[in-house]
């Protein structure tokens, strides 16, 4: 499990297995059952989250009761509220497993003293930040300039993986479509093939 994160550090920085060493107390291993929460909206975002196997998501829910998926994360992905994490604010997001489900946690207070113990992880997160960054303009540029089509070849292009391990009703929520859009959306493309 920590193999995984190793790999996926040392494709951003050049951290060395010493150095890993040092970063791999900072993580705690955790499980989670499908439909069993990391977060719920409220509380106050304590981890980051690094996705060793399984599949979350993160999602809202409005005043109807209608779920609004933001992100999905499966293994080599993290996942968590960051804006709670960051500033201790109640959380406006729940997070929870798709299915069954393991983790490593790294709360605030150790991430701060991890980036000072080994300064490369503080560049290796200010990369992903980055990423991130470049993928929400891309997913916001997205929901207003695309069809549900474009939205839904796009997604299967970038997240291939993510595609195969969740449902089509949550794949319509995170493009922000009905799963009657995206069902014939999806039949109208599979005809074309």
């Amino acid at each position: 499990m920590y193999e995984l994160l190793y790999n996926n550090i040392i494709k951003k920085v050049d951290l060395t297995r010493e150095e890993f060493e040092e970063v791999k107390p900072f993580y705690t291993p955790k499980k989670l059952k499908r439909k069993q929460f990391l977060l719920q909206e409220g509380d106050v975002c304590k981890y980051t989250a690094f996705v060793c196997d399984g599949c979350l998501r993160s999602y809202t829910v409005d005043a109807d009761g209608n779920e609004h998926i933001l992100q999905f994360a499966i293994a080599n992905w993290f996942i968590s509220d960051m804006n709670s994490f960051l500033t201790g604010e109640p959380a406006t997001q729940f997070i929870d497993a798709i299915a069954d489900s393991t983790l490593l946690l790294c709360n605030r207070i150790d991430s701060d003293i991890m980036m000072k113990k080994v300064p490369k992880m503080e560049t290796y997160f200010r990369i992903l930040g980055q990423h991130h960054i470049v993928a929400a303009q891309k997913r916001l540029s997205s929901t207003i300039m695309h069809t549900a089509e474009q939205k839904y070849l796009d997604f299967i292009k970038r997240y291939a993986d993510i595609s195969q391990h969740v449902p089509q009703h949550m794949i319509a929520s995170y493009l922000g479509i009905s799963p009657e859009t995206l069902s014939r959306v999806r039949k109208q493309f599979s005809e074309k093939q």
